[in-house]
Order: C-alpha cells, then structure tokens, then sequence
C-alpha cells in the first residue's frame, strides 16, 4: 500500500517555472543587445556628421586660395625736381623716391611670385617704371619690398596741364602693377594666383611730400 500512494504523486512538469525565468532572461538580453546596437549606431551616424561638418570647414577655410594684395606702403622722397612753366621753358618733373611695397597674402599657404613691372602715369602719358622683385610670402603675412622708382616727364607731348597743376602746387600721378605667382599648399597643391594695383598718388610741390594716396 505504500508503493501505491508514492506512485499516485507525479513529479513538477520539466516546463514549468524554471523554464519561464530561462525564456524571460534570454528575452530580456536580447533586447540589451539591441539597445546596445541602436546606441552605436547613434555614436557612429553623430561621428560621422561631426567629421563631415570638420572637412567642410577645412575645405572652406583652410583650403580656400584667395588673391594676395599688393599696395604701397611707405613713399621716401630722395629727390623732388619740378619747373613750371615760365616762359619758352616747358614744365617739368624729375623726381626719385623709394616706396614700400607691401604683398599681402591671406592663405594658408605661401605665395611665390615673379619678377613685375611697376608703371606710372600722368594723364595718361607713362612717364617711368620700376621692377617689384620676385620674393615669397608667407602663409597669413606681408612681404614688404623696397622698390627704387625714378620718374621723368620728358616723354610728354604736352606740357600745358602739367604747368597748370604744378603752378597749384600739385602733381597728380597714377600707378599701375600686377604680380603673378603661386599659392602652394602642404606642398601638394599649386594655385596660380595674381594680386593688382591702382592707385593714385598727390604730391605736394611746396612741401615735397606725398599729399594724397589711394589705393584699389
């Protein structure tokens, strides 16, 4: 009678509980797991943006080639000769002076030109030049250049304007240059590049010094 009443007591089902904390633990690592992937993924799409938000602004900034500019800087006067007209003598100018030339360069990389020519004007008429020598100038600075400029007024066919300017006082003269070169950076890249000037230059024939200068 024993035997009978312990075999009326089957055993717990293998699937029961147990098996229920199995599944929902599996459950619940996968669903770790996918968070995990999704946060990766979110890293991975923000380091993406981040870097292609960095290559534009170096490509913007860095990358850009832009035109130096060439101006005057400082004009020292070593010689200032004038007549106006009196008489059968026509009027003149002999004047020397040595100015500054300033090339700036605004890149990233430096900028290597050549030898240009420097022309001045009255009314039109070229009444002298100068050479800018070939130099570098260096990323993000100014090249400055002295420049010995001797101007003369005996190509002029007419001299009846300039009697009448200089009787003012004045002598009015225009300036032309342009500087052609490279822009080169990292050593990789090579940009020709040109930088040119007009300006006009007042001198006061009283006073023997620089009135006026505009540059553009």
């Amino acid at each position: 009678m024993a035997e009978n009443t312990q075999q009326g007591h089957p055993l717990a089902p293998a699937n029961g509980y147990p098996r229920s904390d199995e599944e929902a633990a599996s459950i619940q690592a996968k669903e770790l797991k996918r968070k995990k992937r999704i946060k990766w993924a979110v890293y991975i799409a923000a380091f993406a943006v981040f870097q292609t938000i960095i290559i534009l602004v170096f490509a913007l900034t860095f990358m850009r080639i832009r035109n130096p500019k060439v101006r005057f800087g400082t004009i020292d006067i070593q010689s200032f000769q004038t007549t106006a007209t009196t008489g059968a003598s026509p009027a003149s100018f002999d004047v020397r002076f040595i100015a500054q030339v300033t090339v700036k360069n605004t890149n990233f990389g430096h900028y290597k030109f050549d030898n240009s020519t420097m022309k001045f004007f009255y009314d039109g008429v070229e009444v002298g030049q100068a050479i800018i020598p070939k130099a570098r100038a260096r990323a993000r600075s100014t090249k400055k250049l002295n420049v010995t400029v001797e101007l003369k007024s005996n190509g002029l066919p007419n001299t009846a304007m300039l009697g009448t300017e200089l009787s003012s006082n004045v002598l009015t003269l225009n300036s032309q240059a342009k500087v052609t070169g490279k822009v080169e950076l990292m050593k990789v890249m090579k940009r020709k590049k040109s930088a040119e000037m007009e300006c006009t230059l007042v001198f006061n024939v009283q006073n023997k010094t620089v009135q006026e200068l505009k540059c553009k």
